[in-house]
């Protein structure tokens, strides 16, 4: 007779099987890829990381689309600047979605703009685009905000008198204040605490998107809430932002003037009040809440993580940082304060920030899509609600794009007459109904401050130290390990 643990274990194989069963017959109608097992998927061969590598192996096997299972959601994986650039621009409204994972559904509740979706995704981000340009990002009115904060940063360093320093804290800073002066028209002090607690709040929540931890959140919230304490923290970071952009947002409101609309919360204020009684306006403090939330994760994690590997880049490669100050010194002089249009003049310094993105690629993988309704992908079909998922590493990295993928070489952007030029296959930003709103004004941020720095000062290793560690923090965006260098005055 068979005993009660003998019919358990037949029920629970029995279970496994039919499920696996269930995959094998699902993926018949997705691109190929590694055979999916139950409850797992394909995560237990990617060690629970959406890594580049991983992805590169697999294109090899299995072509420049193919599918991976995240548990048992498919998910349709891009590889290449062809596949890419095809797969998010031949029906690019058919994949302009934003997965409504569990995880993302904890952190945003489908608000904001980052990770909402249909009228109130459109909505939310054509106000966005629209009202940038009304504060002036692009034009000489940015530049001035974006001249004052790279003379802070400037001002702070020349304080540090070539001695060693972390530039992290003071990068961050110079960052996330452009943020906050477009957002609420006044930054927060360098020693302010709830200034750090934001920024590890934001570290936090991007460190989490791309982690085990992110994984065994969506197998299963009751278990990872139970006993991960990085579901826990993550959960603490969300509130404590939530609950500082609350107290801004009622500060603001009081000093508030009517029709002097100045910065961000002015216009979305306004634009509340505007479409009061609309039935398919989105406009709320909820949603502006979360839109602010997404502005600062956004604008202040990547561009301050492109200009620490920039300044670390000029440490490692100084040559180029000579190469970099001659072209500053005989085009502008020691003493211009930079605009964004002096890039058209100044062709290898622009040529430089450009490899700086290519080579530090510090959002491997773009943040996944999802398709709005069944569609075609390369010439497969893809079902409606699949993940999407554009490796921008192989396209940063595409050898069939870049004569020396693997190396630091300003060259790439520069033709044989040392005038600069574009590249297609540049999509640091990534391309399509997706691509980051706030390109520009990271475009702008990164060649002024970039610009300044190296105007004042040339970057060193502090004595004694011959090399450094240029292997990255793996994590939604990729930072570079702790480092010091000195910043000597010219």
């Amino acid at each position: 007779m068979l005993t009660v643990s003998g019919v358990l274990v037949f029920f629970v194989v029995s279970l496994l099987l039919l499920e696996f069963l269930k995959l094998q017959w699902m993926r018949r109608q997705f691109p190929p890829g590694p055979t999916p097992y139950p409850i797992f998927g394909n995560l237990l061969q990617m060690n629970f990381k959406i890594h580049h590598e991983h992805l590169k192996k697999m294109a090899k096997i299995h072509g420049n689309i193919f599918t991976l299972w995240l548990s048992n959601t498919p998910a349709v994986v891009l590889q290449g600047f062809h596949a890419v650039k095809e797969g998010l621009t031949a029906h690019a409204e058919d994949v302009a979605g934003r997965p409504t994972g569990r995880t993302f559904h904890m952190m945003t509740h489908g608000n904001g703009v980052m990770f909402s979706n249909g009228h109130l995704w459109k909505q939310q981000r054509r106000f966005g685009i629209a009202t940038m340009r009304k504060m002036g990002v692009g034009k000489k009115d940015q530049d001035y905000l974006l001249q004052e904060e790279a003379a802070h940063l400037v001002e702070y360093l020349q304080k540090t008198n070539g001695k060693p320093l972390d530039p992290a804290v003071p990068v961050v800073h110079t960052v996330s204040s452009v943020i906050c002066s477009m957002i609420f028209g006044h930054n927060f002090s360098r020693d302010d605490k709830n200034f750090h607690r934001l920024i590890e709040s934001f570290d936090t929540i991007a460190a989490f998107l791309n982690s085990i931890s992110f994984f065994i959140y969506e197998l299963s919230p009751w278990l990872a809430g139970l006993f991960l304490p990085s579901v826990k923290k993550v959960k603490s970071s969300v509130d404590f932002v939530n609950a500082l952009l609350a107290k801004e947002f009622e500060s603001h409101k009081e000093k508030r003037k009517l029709d002097e609309n100045r910065y961000f919360i002015d216009y979305y204020l306004d634009e509340i009040d505007k479409t009061k009684g609309d039935a398919d306006s989105t406009y709320d403090e909820v949603n502006l809440m979360q839109t602010v939330a997404d502005l600062f994760v956004a604008g202040t994690e990547t561009t301050a993580t492109t200009l620490l590997w920039a300044l670390l880049y000029m440490v490692i490669y100084p040559d180029i940082q000579e190469k970099v100050q001659k072209e500053l010194d005989a085009v502008v002089g020691c003493s211009h304060v930079f605009c964004y249009e002096d890039r058209k003049k100044l062709p290898y310094t622009n040529a430089v920030i450009h490899e700086i993105q290519r080579y530090s690629n510090i959002i491997l993988i773009a943040l996944p899509r999802a398709s709005m309704k069944d569609t075609e992908l390369l010439g497969y079909h893809i079902p409606k609600n699949t993940v999407v998922l554009a490796n921008i590493d192989s396209v940063l990295a595409d050898p069939g794009k870049w004569e020396t993928p693997d190396q630091f070489n300003p060259g790439h952007f520069l033709d044989k007459d040392g005038n600069f030029v574009n590249r297609e296959a540049f999509l640091p930003f990534a391309i399509g109904h997706r691509v980051c709103m706030g390109e520009l004004l990271a475009r702008m941020e990164l060649f002024i401050v970039f610009s300044t720095l190296l105007q004042a000062f040339t970057f060193t290793l502090p004595e004694g130290v011959k090399e450094v560690n240029t292997k990255f923090v793996f994590g939604s965006t990729m930072k570079p390990p702790p480092y010091q260098l000195c910043a000597i005055p010219r």
